[in-house]
């Protein structure tokens, strides 16, 4: 064989490895990915309890929901305090996604003190628009446990979330729940876009917002930022992101996938350590 043909071939062997595993490997290559959590105003009896990230799921047809039952089983090993669960529960298509939504959500991961949600654009289905969907997709997680929030907020045993409804679905109005704001609490926000964070509607917080929506890109060359991103602000790509106004913001890499594609952005859980700021 000569240098041509030898080169040749093993650029197309790694061309083939390369796109085996990011269709086979990388997509179901879950990271539990630990944080510490700085809190104001964090109740002392809550120092060192966790709370769980799960952000878009995206139970449907476009890979293998099998995967998402297996990884919350192996989440409930870590029998957190909190879960927040940050939209994107569904690939939306049709009703067939109810069905399999029910079956994922009778593994749903729980927190000890508390479980709580906000929606997603795709728990709005096409377009993002239809409400009916999304009343249906509140109820099954209601029903499963998950506490969805709506612009509206809630204090669990000492730790106040915030739910935003989605950005880009009908009933975004976040300042619902922000005319309201108490910065005398311990005040975490659930918003499934991150886009959200460049509008004025943040009042008093300086405080941590959890967020989903980019999977990271799902496909991100070494070195280089993310291709493709779902938003305005290409900064909000995945992880944590200090936004110097005392906010934090953490994106969430996604458990699911829209499409079973994943490279250099393997899946991710994050669990947090809570601890006073």
């Amino acid at each position: 064989m000569n240098r041509r043909k030898f080169m040749g071939r093993s650029f197309w062997s790694l061309v083939g490895l390369t796109g085996l595993y990011t269709w086979q490997v990388e997509p179901f290559w879950l990271e539990f990915v630990r944080k510490q959590m700085p809190v104001k105003n964090l109740p002392a009896h809550l120092v060192g309890k966790t709370l769980m990230q799960i952000s878009d799921v995206h139970v449907g047809n476009r890979f293998d929901y099998g995967y998402i039952i297996e990884s919350f089983k192996e989440a409930q090993k870590y029998n957190p305090d909190f879960v927040a669960y940050t939209g994107d529960y569904v690939s939306y298509e049709g009703p067939e996604q109810y069905n399999q939504l029910a079956e994922v959500l009778k593994h749903t991961v729980k927190g000890k003190l508390a479980t709580v949600g906000v929606l997603g654009n795709h728990d709005y289905g096409d377009k993002w628009k239809e409400q009916s969907v999304a009343n249906k997709i509140t109820f099954q997680l209601q029903d499963a446990g998950i506490d969805v929030l709506k612009n509206t907020q809630k204090e669990y045993n000492g730790l106040n979330f915030i739910g935003f409804d989605d950005y880009w679905g009908p009933n975004f109005a976040p300042l619902k729940v922000m005319n309201y704001y108490d910065s005398s609490k311990s005040n975490i926000v659930l918003c499934h876009n991150p886009d959200v964070c460049d509008l004025m509607v943040w009042k008093e917080h300086k405080g941590w917002i959890l967020s989903g929506h980019t999977h990271g890109g799902q496909c991100k060359p070494p070195f280089l930022p993310a291709p493709m991103l779902p938003v305005k602000n290409k900064r909000y790509s995945a992880g944590e992101i200090a936004l110097n106004d005392g906010r934090t913001l953490y994106i969430n890499r996604a458990l699911g996938h829209l499409h079973q594609v994943r490279f250099n952005m393997r899946p991710e859980i994050t669990i947090f350590e809570l601890e006073q700021a």
